[in-house]
């Protein structure tokens, strides 16, 4: 670390815990680490002064909180559902949200230097007990009914909704970032076709990816982080990165005990959810535009194939 970076650390640290002692929470300023991974918070996993972690995040902008507040609904909804535990929000300010740290481990991390997964767990194959606990866990999420998420304050989507969502979201992208012919016939073969689509909705988390499911020791899911995405909506959603990662036997693994435990499937489900991994590119283009950095617009347009050669 150089020493700028470290006197802007510095200050970060203690602008937080100021804040966190302002509200109650005494934090040990030796025990501090600072991740600086996140796009719309600045994060510190903290211990205070009785030996408890502790999560902070701290806006990096204003207008950051407005996006929070549909986290913190659905995580006042969604504790009472779950098999595994989700952050419990001690403080939610508009200058700090600080929760106990949860146990368990992310079944991977985000290696910086490829942009890959660094495993905390055996991932070829999966673990059962990971796969098991996954299934009930997201069978249970996707169960909760909708009048109590809509009584929470969630976002409710019918099914035809979320579907005129992402055709939207298609539009849009093409006329602001472009598309190839190949990728936007695909997507539209897609979005046109009945067969392809539930006549169901479901709670999702939205962003389900290993660094955002804790593990304990035996491979168990214990935990899930980041709900900033979740609404009721295309219950697909949950399944596409899952898909990326493990294929067409992986998905099948999980979609068998997810049936089991109740979850919700339909004829060409696996198809549906690989379509919708195909318009991956769409979620890729909306979030370059949201930063608006040249690095995130550069990576949306290889995914979008309209990159010049």
């Amino acid at each position: 670390m150089n020493p700028i970076q470290s006197t802007n650390h510095q200050t970060i640290i203690a602008d937080m815990l100021r804040i966190a002692e302002t509200n109650g929470l005494r934090i040990d300023p030796s025990r501090v680490e600072i991740n600086e991974s996140g796009m719309d918070f600045q994060v510190a996993f903290v211990t205070d002064e009785d030996g408890v972690p502790w999560v902070l995040r701290k806006p990096r902008r204003p207008g950051v909180m407005d996006r929070a507040e549909n986290e913190y609904k659905v995580l006042q909804l969604v504790h009472r559902h779950l098999p595994a535990t989700v952050p419990n929000w001690r403080i939610y300010t508009p200058e700090l949200i600080a929760y106990p740290m949860l146990e368990g481990v992310p079944a991977a991390t985000v290696d910086p230097s490829s942009q890959g997964y660094a495993w905390k767990m055996e991932h070829d194959p999966l673990p059962a007990a990971f796969v098991s606990s996954l299934a009930r866990t997201l069978a249970s999420l996707h169960g909760v009914d909708h009048e109590l998420a809509a009584s929470a304050g969630l976002r409710v989507k019918s099914p035809d909704e979320a579907r005129e969502t992402f055709s939207k979201n298609m539009d849009d992208i093409k006329r602001k970032l472009g598309v190839s012919e190949t990728l936007w016939d695909r997507w539209q073969r897609w979005i046109s076709d009945d067969s392809y689509w539930p006549s169901h909705s479901a709670l999702v988390h939205g962003d389900l990816h290993p660094p955002h499911i804790l593990i304990n020791a035996k491979n168990q899911v214990t935990g899930l982080l980041d709900w900033t995405e979740a609404e009721v909506t295309n219950p697909g959603t949950d399944f596409t990165i899952y898909y990326a990662l493990f294929g067409e036997n992986g998905l099948d693994a999980l979609l068998k005990p997810y049936e089991a435990c109740g979850g919700l499937v339909w004829p060409r489900m696996r198809e549906h959810i690989a379509e919708q991994w195909a318009a991956y590119p769409v979620l890729i283009g909306m979030f370059a535009l949201h930063t608006g950095k040249e690095s995130d617009l550069e990576m949306a347009r290889g995914a979008l194939g309209v990159l010049e050669p």
